[in-house]
């Protein structure tokens, strides 16, 4: 029997892009998709749950998959083909890309970065004198080679001494007790303002959210749990990040299997996540904690539904208060765990759905919930 298709180990800097564009959002679709797909993948989810999650087919999954394993997150941006042949050749092209990726600077320019503009000309008069290429042209040829103009940023590689060691565990975890696993983490800030997001609506009339001139609400915290077995997310928003939030938080997960057998928790390295009062009453009641390396949250399978929570309960909103975001994100992990798997419901959102099963137990935060059919 074949092995199920998943990606391979992230590097910190893929994983940290790929939660980036999760989390952040993508101006293009694709990108976010693909991202959120090859995130999935590596936190756990096998292929039917990742094509439930983003709506799309499980064969386009396992190609993602595929050409994330072959070229990294160059798979992210789809290679259209079209167009009249190039006038260029390879060689012309590497010298172009070569020159826009080096800075001004070592080429003794007097600037600090290219405009579209001075990098033509640089090339036509400095670079062999070959190169005649019009500033449009130029632009379409670095988008094809997938540079783009964008800000320079900082960066962090993991510095943990056990990366490997907690990746490897858990790995183990996942495949082999999918059905005692969970996953936790805090999402937000989440304040109270209007959030740009996108709706249908006429052409040339979008529709608008006020601004807001003094924010006196605060700020809250989603803190999620999320079973790997059961595909279950659930969670409560609370004022801050803190050892009797985590706590309470474990204690939920521990009811969703009280029969009283090991269960095992990923999550990250935040201080509140790691006390001693944590660490005894994990324990006491049988609940492994698996840390991700440190600068690699991403490895913790709830960042792959982090990105729909935020489109779908955020993005375009305009809450007046905390009570209200809170009853429209609750209202949201209802919707999920009922419409998950309905099919008429993906196609017509054309958004990544999550997927559930059951959901079992008592709520955090709420009262008991029936299991569903």
């Amino acid at each position: 029997m074949a092995e199920p298709v998943k990606v391979r180990r992230l590097t910190d800097q893929e994983g940290q892009r790929l939660q980036q564009i999760v989390r952040r959002g993508s101006t293009s679709s694709v990108r976010y998709r693909r991202a959120m797909m090859i995130l999935a993948s590596a936190g756990g989810n096998r292929v039917p749950v990742i094509a439930q999650l983003v709506a799309a087919d499980e064969d386009t999954v396992r190609e993602v998959l595929h050409r994330f394993n072959e070229i990294g997150l160059a798979c992210l941006d789809p290679q259209w083909a079209g167009g009249r042949p190039r006038l260029l050749n390879p060689d012309q092209e590497d010298l172009v890309v070569a020159t826009a990726t080096t800075r001004p600077t070592k080429l003794d320019q007097p600037f600090t970065r290219w405009s579209i503009r001075k990098l033509a000309a640089y090339l036509r008069t400095t670079a062999g004198g070959a190169i005649r290429i019009g500033r449009e042209a130029l632009r379409c040829l670095l988008a094809r080679r997938g540079i783009t103009f964008q800000r320079t940023k900082t960066w962090k590689e993991s510095t943990d001494p056990d990366r490997d060691t907690k990746l490897d565990r858990i790995e183990h975890v996942i495949e082999h007790f999918p059905d005692r696993t969970f996953a936790f983490d805090e999402f937000g800030p989440l304040g109270i303002r209007p959030t740009a997001g996108a709706c249908w609506a006429e052409q040339g009339r979008p529709e608008r959210v006020a601004a807001t001139y003094h924010r006196t609400h605060g700020v809250t915290y989603f803190h999620g749990c999320y079973s790997i077995g059961d595909d279950t997310l659930w969670g409560v928003n609370r004022q801050r990040k803190g050892t009797t939030n985590t706590l309470a938080a474990l204690k939920s997960i521990r009811a969703a299997r009280p029969d009283g057998a090991p269960i095992y928790v990923i999550l990250d390295n935040l201080s509140a996540h790691k006390g001693p009062v944590i660490r005894r009453w994990a324990k006491r009641n049988k609940v492994r904690l698996c840390f991700t390396p440190t600068n690699a949250s991403w490895a913790n399978p709830i960042e792959a539904h982090f990105g729909p929570l935020r489109q779908f309960t955020l993005a375009n909103s305009q809450h007046p208060n905390h009570t209200a975001q809170t009853r429209a994100l609750h209202a949201y992990l209802r919707w999920r765990n009922a419409n998950a798997r309905h099919p008429e419901v993906l196609a017509a959102q054309r958004r990544e759905r999550a997927r559930i099963r059951s959901e079992k137990g008592i709520r955090w935060g709420g009262r008991p919930i029936t299991a569903a059919a």
